[in-house]
Parts: C-alpha cells; structure tokens; sequence
C-alpha cells in the first residue's frame, strides 16, 4: 500500500488519526515561537492553562513565560506570543512556557510525538517524515474556528512535498488544499485575518519574520512528554 498524507484542522480532529504522525502547525504563531525557542538553544514547554503554565514555571530555573489567550498577554507574562520578540532576546538560557489560544493546545492535545512545524522547517520536515511514516495528518490548529490561510498553506507545502514522493493524498478535501497553495510565493497568505489582526495591533514585526525566515532551518522538532526537542537528539540517542 502507498503512503499517505491527510490535511485537517483542530485539535478535535486528532482522533480521527490514530496511528498516523502528526505534525502540528500554527504559523501566526505558537508553532514558529516554538521552533524559534528551540532551534536558538532554549528549552520550550508548551501547555494548554495559565494554571498550568505556572505550574511548570515553578519547576524551572528562570523561565520566560511567553504566550497570549484570546489575543491579550496574561497578566504576569514576561512577552506575547511573538517569534520575533524572542529571537531579538539574548538570554537564551532561559526555558520558555509557551502558551496560546489554538496552537499549545493542538500541540498538547496530540499524542506525545507529535511533530512541531511551521514555514521555517517546512521542507526539512517533510524529508524527515519520508520512508519513516507511511500515514502522515498535517493539522492546523485553526483560529476562532477558521482554518487560516497561514497555516492551509503551511499543511499544504508538506503535503504536497510528501505527494511528490509517492504519499497518496487520503481525501478530497487534501488535494484540494494542495492544488490550493501549489506554487505560490510565502507572502500569498498576507491579507487573511491572522495579518490583518497583526496589522491592527501593530505587531506586524512578527509577520516580516515569518516571510524572512522561509525554510531557514534543516532541524525537525517534537514533542516528547512536555517538552518541544530537536527531533535529532532522538535519533541520536
């Protein structure tokens, strides 16, 4: 039987991939804070709670706690949930406990395993799953109930890199999305509603970050228990 590759979204969606690896994508932006936490040295522990993202903290040595809900920066917080703001910091010996609305939750709400991707590791991601995945669900962790076009074309981009090696696209709704994004520049998802509400609150650094940071990094990186790691000191291990 030939591989294959479902794209989905939400993280009510996961039970229907049992026995697939899934790779987790929120572009704007827990999943691009995550891979800029952990590909610059830090440690990153997502949760799902203020409540748990306290009680992490208190486990740690001098922990950033970095994330938003509902678009607002809980009270306490050291940043929002920014990749660029954290790529700006120098103390990178500081863990981080990120926390956001959608993505921290699709993320935990995953088996742990579960793969961490956004536009920077997107090709580098699919070249890990070839010939160690035959089932593979691209799930983006949608937004007030909208996929949004950031991550469609995110899922898409490593579907279709998996299709162009011999995945089998599991549903209608997957070659859609892939004839969808197929070919276009990083900036085509500009205008949808994750932009224009970094535009309105005048955090668009964040977006000239994501476009600027394309494909940037080779590193791969998962989750193992609460922990987002480099999926190479696994296979190192």
């Amino acid at each position: 039987m030939r591989p294959t590759v479902v794209i989905d979204c939400f993280s009510d969606t996961l039970k229907n991939y049992q026995g697939h690896a899934i790779v987790a994508v929120d572009v704007i932006r827990a999943t691009t804070t995550a891979v800029t936490a952990v590909s610059s040295g830090r440690r990153c522990f997502p949760i799902s709670t203020i409540d748990d993202a306290y009680r992490v903290a208190e486990r740690l040595d001098g922990p950033l706690l970095v994330g938003e809900l509902g678009g607002a920066m809980p009270y306490g917080f050291d940043l929002t949930n920014s990749p660029a703001q954290l790529a700006g910091r120098e103390d990178i010996d500081r863990p981080v406990v990120l926390l956001s609305t959608s993505g921290t939750r699709l993320i935990m709400s995953a088996p742990t395993g579960v793969y961490v991707a956004c536009l920077r590791n997107y090709q580098a991601q699919i070249h890990h799953l070839v010939g160690r995945h035959p089932k593979v669900a691209v799930i983006g962790a949608g937004t007030r109930g909208e996929f949004r076009e950031e991550d469609q074309m995110c899922c898409a981009w490593i579907a279709e890199g998996l299709i162009g090696v011999g995945y089998e696209p599991k549903d209608e709704l997957t070659e859609h999305c892939v004839d969808r994004w197929s070919g276009v520049a990083a900036e085509a998802f500009v205008g949808g509603k994750s932009t224009e509400y970094l535009r309105a609150t005048g955090q668009l650094a964040d977006l000239d970050f994501i476009l600027n940071t394309v494909n940037d990094t080779e590193e791969v990186f998962v989750r193992i228990q609460d922990e987002i790691c480099p999926a190479r000191e696994l296979v190192h291990a």
